[in-house]
């Protein structure tokens, strides 16, 4: 849930990224594209608002382009854990034995005659 910290009535442009700088000014700064030079991003102050920042809060522009603060996720809660995944244990399935049919019979060879 956010709460509002300053109304400043920023309008947003597109290709800018708004934020709360250091000082608690509002701030923009031209987003990365494809192609541009690496290097250090030059930042300027939209609005001078001076918000003090209180430490656990998470301070942004909202749609509206006020400053708004909301509760910084930290750690998990005691009662809720995340499910274990259930093992599901596979069954043994039973191969059925085909015994094959005797076809040929052991034929037993008569011993060649001598010659003289």
């Amino acid at each position: 849930m956010a709460e509002l910290v300053a109304k400043t009535g920023v309008k947003k442009e597109s290709g800018y990224l708004y934020f709360v700088d250091k000082n608690g000014n509002v701030a923009r700064a031209l987003m990365s594209r494809a192609g541009r030079k690496k290097g250090k991003v030059k930042k300027e102050v939209v609005a001078k608002t001076g918000v003090k920042k209180v430490s656990g809060y998470l301070y942004f522009v909202d749609k509206n382009g006020n400053v708004a603060r909301a509760k910084m996720a930290r750690g998990r809660k005691a009662g809720k854990k995340k499910a274990a995944k259930k093992v599901v244990k596979k069954k043994a399935v039973k191969k059925k034995v085909v015994k094959k049919k005797a076809a040929k019979k052991a034929v037993k060879k008569k011993p060649a005659k001598k010659k003289k």
